[in-house]
């Protein structure tokens, strides 16, 4: 039926900006601290404190987001967004010292909120009813992916070309967002705001409450993803493996891809409990594997088995956390949910640095293993009392 086409040239558009938007983030988080310290002549500090300019922008913009774009055209929204990451990408080739590239992240990261929460929005609305999940978890491996592909690109440029390039690559993956995320126009009911409007200033404009449980079991998971993201270099340096670090990511991005279709496929076909508690299973036990490696296989191996885990949840809890939600309030939905993320990962990095550092890190990803099992009973009683039957129902209205 064509209502049930995925691949429509607008999903495709909001996908190609949303890599566009990731592909930006990380080659300056793996480059950027290259050029502080070899262009500008400073330290690791410093280097640290741009990455918390574009934390602070992020984590202070993404409330906010969801009210903007659901009050607003969402392509305007998503065109002027563009224009800026076109002006700050630009504005790097002019930074000729910290306070410019520390203006700059911190600008970006606004941007970067605005423009990843409206993409996310606007491809989840688009979607048909009956194939969300498959589409939610496709559109989010343009995420995964740039985060595979981003650091390795972002290193060779700056090592191969200098700054200049990187920066000018920047501007060029910045153009292409802007033309992938407004060639195609979208249909007003997708893009226009619903017209109910509140006087004043509300929580609700902020943050959807139907969402939170799934927003805080989403955020659990990436708490948990952010101990490995964080804490991998330290710990594969501790055993020996540091040379297997980039082929562990490449591993678990591979396996999310591959499993996509089969994940998405069983989430919408035959319900999340077919996704939400193998995956769980599945991610604690890749925590055990991963807290005991001590070999490159075991290590490649609990990549592989974090990954499986990993595609199936992250994807099922976005999915859930908009379907909660009317669809007039997709944008708050949705900025709530990556709100969360922003966070937890903030959060993995000071919580489990600390229980590393006096624990050790085996110890430290037990910790994050017992959380995963926890996290899968919290969903267990969440989802069979109350917040399954609306969700389910609501839908089922939809389709």
């Amino acid at each position: 039926m064509p209502q049930q086409k995925l691949w429509t040239p607008e999903f495709i558009g909001m996908g190609l900006t949303n890599f566009f938007y990731f592909m930006s983030q990380y080659i300056l988080i793996a480059a950027l601290p290259v050029f502080i310290m070899d262009d500008l002549g400073d330290g690791q500090l410093a280097a640290g404190m741009a990455m918390t300019c574009f934390q602070i922008g992020t984590v202070c913009t993404r409330p906010i987001a969801g009210r903007i774009i659901d009050g607003v055209n969402k392509q305007k929204l998503l065109l002027i967004s563009t224009v800026f990451f076109v002006l700050i990408m630009g504005g790097f080739l002019l930074a000729s010292n910290l306070h410019m590239v520390y203006g700059l992240r911190l600008v970006h990261g606004i941007v970067f909120a605005i423009g990843t929460t409206a993409s996310a929005a606007m491809a989840a609305l688009v979607l048909p009813a009956k194939r969300k999940g498959e589409g939610i978890g496709y559109f989010a491996v343009s995420g995964n992916m740039a985060m595979v592909i981003g650091p390795l690109v972002g290193l060779l440029i700056i090592g191969w070309f200098g700054s200049k390039m990187l920066f000018g690559f920047l501007c060029l993956l910045a153009i292409a967002a802007v033309i992938a995320g407004n060639r195609k126009r979208l249909p007003d009911d997708v893009v226009k705001p619903s017209g109910e409007k509140k006087k004043g200033i509300h929580v609700s404009d902020f943050f959807e409450k139907k969402a939170l449980p799934f927003v805080i079991l989403g955020g659990l998971v990436f708490f948990a993803y952010g101990g490995v993201l964080t804490f991998i270099p330290m710990y594969t340096r501790s055993m020996g493996l540091a040379y297997w670090t980039s082929l562990f990511f490449v591993v678990f991005a591979i396996v999310i891809v591959v499993t996509r279709p089969f994940v998405g496929y069983l989430f919408d076909y035959h319900g999340p409990d077919y996704t939400v508690y193998p995956g769980f299973g599945l991610f604690a036990l890749g925590f055990i594997l991963f807290s005991q490696a001590h070999s490159p296989f075991t290590l490649l191996f609990s990549g592989t088995i974090l990954g499986v885990g990993f595609g199936a949840l992250a994807p099922a809890f976005q999915t859930l956390a908009v379907q909660s939600a009317p669809a007039a309030r997709a944008g708050v939905a949705t900025s709530t949910y990556f709100w969360s993320l922003d966070i937890s990962v903030g959060l993995a990095a000071a919580i489990l640095g600390a229980v590393a550092g006096s624990e050790g890190y085996p110890f430290m990803y037990g910790v994050v293993c017992l959380a995963s099992a926890l996290a899968g009973l919290a969903y267990y009683f969440f989802w069979r009392k109350t917040s399954g039957k609306r969700v389910m129902k609501r839908a089922a209205v939809e389709a």
